[in-house]
């Protein structure tokens, strides 16, 4: 792939990723979070988590369909700022609902449902994003990639984390439920697919 093509590629990773969180930023300057600030931060975060974990797995079938290997150059930099989007909203809800209190932590993965499986998607998504780098890929091999295999679970239980935390309309947490199974089913190989 020539340098201005990946260049370009990395811009609309960054312009993708990056840009909600300059809007984030305006929006909570500007105090236009709306009546219930804490929820939207959690929601917007929650959202764009999502939505750049299944933009990361996306790459995969796309380079597959479109004969393109060059997507797959921004996979770990879309992958991180899914991680980061995550952590936002890990980070928010730790702040503004807990108080960064463990006690309050440990109850909340007891109580309830959608806490603990979005606390256990952070936690496999955690040492894919410590092990992101070349240096770490050398050093565990094949290892590695069976490491990161990590991401599909993960991501069924952010998309089950969406679906039991909402408690009426449950059509966009079903959306997403139905592109990860898309995304899912694209990446079985072929003869697999016949029988599915």
């Amino acid at each position: 792939m020539r340098g201005g093509a990946l260049v370009a590629l990395r811009l609309a990773v960054w312009l993708l990723a990056g840009g909600p969180l300059l809007w984030l930023a305006w929006l909570v300057a500007g105090g236009r979070l709306g009546p219930n600030p804490v929820e939207f931060l959690e929601h917007y975060s929650g959202d764009w988590a999502l939505r750049l974990l299944l933009a990361t797995l996306a790459l995969t079938p796309l380079r597959r369909w479109s004969g393109r290997a060059e997507v797959l150059r921004v996979r770990r930099l879309l992958g991180l700022w899914a991680f980061v989007w995550i952590c936002l909203h890990f980070a928010t809800y730790l702040t503004f609902d807990l108080e960064w209190s463990a006690a309050l932590l440990a109850e909340d993965l007891v109580e309830r449902t959608y806490i603990a499986l979005g606390f256990a998607a952070w936690l496999l998504l955690l040492p894919l994003a410590l092990t992101s780098t070349r240096g770490w890929q050398r050093r565990l091999g094949r290892r590695w990639r069976s490491l990161h295999r990590l991401v599909y679970p993960a991501a069924l239980l952010g998309a089950l984390h969406f679906l039991w935390l909402v408690k009426a309309d449950v059509r966009e947490p079903l959306v997403y439920l139905g592109l990860l199974a898309v995304l899912l089913a694209a990446r079985l190989p072929r003869r697999a697919r016949r029988r599915v």
